[in-house]
């Protein structure tokens, strides 16, 4: 048996300072905050994935999407070395202008954050570099 990664998207969603945030209701990482996202679908576009998700995860249509860069999502190991997950995740950053979030899909609660109301969130690995990247291609 052939094992290999899935293939994910991740999305920075901004509305001026603010960054939209899901709270995991699945495994793995469940209860942590993170970007929306999830798997890209089969003859599905990334972009087209990091549109839906977002949609799905928190009921807002996401625009001005850029592509920031790929990143490995490896799980722990088990006892014979497997890694329990791999995914790959293309990690992008859009703009939602309008809307209220809605936690939907495999998310608990959505909402969007200011800078200053991110300080003792559980979040997944990295998502604060996550978070400067996304804010850093937005930027005027």
């Amino acid at each position: 048996m052939t094992v290999r990664p899935s293939l994910g998207v991740s999305v920075g969603v901004w509305r001026g300072d603010k960054v939209l945030l899901v709270k995991r209701g699945t495994e793995p990482l469940k209860g942590a905050w993170s970007f929306p996202g999830g798997r890209v679908e089969w003859g599905e576009r990334s972009d087209a994935a990091a549109v839906r998700e977002v949609l799905e995860e928190t009921g807002l249509q996401v625009s001005a999407l850029s592509f920031l860069y790929p990143l490995d999502f490896i799980g722990p190991r088990d006892s014979a070395g497997l890694a329990r997950w791999h995914t790959l995740l293309l990690v992008y950053a859009g703009r939602c202008e309008e809307g209220v979030p809605m936690a939907g899909d495999d998310a608990d609660e959505a909402a969007f954050f200011a800078p200053d109301q991110l300080k003792g969130l559980e979040m997944t690995p990295g998502l604060m570099n996550h978070i400067k990247a996304s804010r850093a291609v937005l930027s005027p």
